[in-house]
C-alpha cells in the first residue's frame, strides 16, 4: 500500500461557535495516491468498520446513528454504499426521509425519524433526517403551513431556536441512553454541483438521477448555506458532533467518512462477552463429543 497522510477527523469537526461555511473547504489535498491506493485505503477502512460493527453487536450496549445531510448531488448515496460495503447487512439499517406523509404530519417533527432509530448493537443511517426541518423548511417556510402547528408555536419569538433546542435535547437524551450520534455534512461547492448535474444529463444512464427540483433548490444556494451554518453552530456538541466533510472529491470524502465512523466506534468501551469457567468447561466437553463423533 502506498504511503498516505493519516486522516485526523478533528480537522473536520465543528467545535461550536459561529460557523461560516465559506471558511470550510469543499476540497482538500487527497489522502490517497492514485486509484489503487484509494481502493486499498477504503478496503482497510471497511474491514476495520466491519470488525467494530461485529463487536458493537456482541457488546449490545451501544447503537450508532449516522446522519447524512447535503445539497443535491453531494454524494450521500455513494458515500453510504461504499463506506458501509463491508458491514453485515443484518447489523445496519438505512433510512431515507422524503416528504412527510399525512400520518407523519399529525405528529411532531421528530416522531417519524425516532421510529427508525437503531436498536442497541446496530448502526442506523439516516439519508437526510429531522434536520430537514431546520434546513429546507427554513429556506421554504411555506412548508410549515402543512405541519398543522398551533399559532402560538408558529408565532414564537425564537421559532428556529426552539427547534434547535428540541433537536439538541433529543440527541442528548439518546446519547445518555447509549446511542452515539455522528452527523456528516457533505460540503459541496456550487460549481461542482453544476458539473455533476450536467453529467447526469450528458450520460443517458444517469438521466434517471436528474430531478428538475434540484435546479429549483439550487436557486436558493446562499439561503441554504446560511441555514446550514446556523444549524451546525447550534447543534454540534461534544457528545453529538457535526463533521463538515469536503465533498468535491468523492473518493476523499468517502475515506474521511470511513475514518470518522471507525474512530467513533473505536472510542467506545466495547468488548466481547466473557465466557464463565463453567460455560467454558461445558463448551470443551461439547467439542470433545463433536470430535469423537458422539453427537
Amino acid at each position: 500500500m502506498s504511503k498516505h497522510k493519516p486522516i485526523d477527523i478533528a480537522d473536520f469537526r465543528v467545535k461550536g461557535g459561529k460557523v461560516d461555511l465559506a471558511d470550510w473547504p469543499t476540497r482538500v489535498a487527497p489522502f490517497y495516491d492514485g486509484k489503487d491506493a484509494y481502493k486499498d485505503l477504503l478496503a482497510a477502512g471497511t474491514e476495520r468498520l466491519s470488525a467494530l460493527q461485529e463487536m458493537l453487536y456482541a457488546h449490545d450496549r451501544y447503537a450508532l446513528l449516522v446522519i447524512f445531510q447535503a445539497m443535491d448531488a453531494a454524494g450521500k448515496d455513494g458515500a453510504i454504499g461504499h463506506v458501509m460495503s463491508g458491514v453485515n447487512p443484518q447489523g445496519c439499517q438505512v433510512f431515507s426521509f422524503k416528504h412527510p406523509s399525512a400520518t407523519e404530519l399529525d405528529h411532531d417533527f421528530l416522531w417519524r425519524t425516532h421510529l427508525a432509530l437503531p436498536e442497541r448493537g446496530r448502526i442506523g443511517i439516516f439519508n437526510r433526517s429531522y434536520y430537514e426541518e431546520v434546513l429546507i423548511v427554513r429556506v421554504l417556510p411555506e412548508i410549515l403551513r402543512g405541519e398543522k402547528l398551533p399559532d402560538e408555536t408558529l408565532q414564537a419569538k425564537d421559532f428556529w431556536g426552539d427547534r434547535f433546542r428540541s433537536i439538541a435535547d433529543s440527541e442528548a437524551h439518546l446519547h445518555r441512553n447509549g446511542t452515539r450520534i455522528v452527523k456528516i455534512f457533505l460540503h459541496l461547492s456550487k460549481d461542482e454541483q453544476r458539473d455533476r448535474l450536467i453529467a447526469r444529463i450528458d450520460e443517458e444512464d444517469k438521466n434517471w438521477k436528474f430531478d428538475e427540483g434540484d435546479i429549483e433548490q439550487r436557486q436558493h444556494w446562499e439561503q441554504y448555506m446560511a441555514a446550514y451554518a446556523d444549524c451546525l453552530a447550534a447543534t454540534s456538541t461534544a457528545d453529538c458532533p457535526w463533521y463538515v466533510v469536503p465533498a468535491d472529491d468523492k473518493k476523499n470524502a468517502r475515506l474521511i467518512v470511513s475514518q470518522i465512523l471507525v474512530d467513533t466506534l473505536a472510542a467506545l468501551d466495547m468488548r466481547y462477552p466473557e465466557t464463565s469457567p463453567a460455560r467454558r468447561e461445558r463448551l470443551l466437553e461439547i467439542r470433545r463429543q463433536l470430535a469423537a463423533g458422539e453427537v
